[in-house]
């Protein structure tokens, strides 16, 4: 660098602005990146008897059993058969003891990215392409739009039956 170009501006990210977008159909959700633990593949998922609808079962990872749920059925879409870009988000719900981890089935991921707060405006109050309770804004940029979901309701962690909460 030569002593006369001008400084690199350095853009300091906040970690609480960046999230992990995937599609469940057509329409973009997104999940805070501190919450999201890894991704995996779609592996084999043990169903558990009556659970609700949208619980797929436990899966092992690593030696801890973790309890899947299928986002699309959980937000209210139809559910379709997994396929090739389908896969598994182990997000962490709550904190300190109550931490638990979930997998999070989705049709697939899309990106890591960044939305500043001033992109973020509340939740649409009308109708619902998703469980609104699980809707915590709406965040814009270019002609896209990502619904974002709060971790801890979307996990479905207080329908969980205790045995499952690792």
């Amino acid at each position: 660098m030569s002593e006369h170009a001008p400084p690199r501006s350095r853009t300091r990210r906040n970690a609480t602005d960046t999230y992990l977008t995937f599609a469940l159909g057509d329409e973009s959700f997104a999940l805070p990146i501190l919450r999201v633990r890894e991704i995996i593949g779609i592996t084999d998922i043990t169903p558990v008897p009556r659970m609700p609808a949208h619980v797929r079962g436990v899966l092992n990872l690593r030696g801890k059993v973790i309890p899947v749920i299928d986002l699309r059925r959980r937000m209210g879409f139809e559910p379709v058969p997994d396929h090739k870009r389908t896969c598994i988000v182990i997000v962490q719900t709550g904190s300190g003891a109550e931490a638990i981890l979930v997998g999070a089935v989705v049709d697939r991921v899309s990106e890591v990215r960044d939305i500043p707060p001033s992109q973020i405006e509340p939740p649409p109050q009308f109708g619902a392409i998703a469980d609104p309770g699980c809707i915590t804004g709406v965040g814009k940029g270019g002609k896209h739009v990502v619904m974002l979901l709060d971790t801890d309701r979307v996990a479905g962690r207080e329908e969980l039956p205790v045995n499952l909460k690792n």
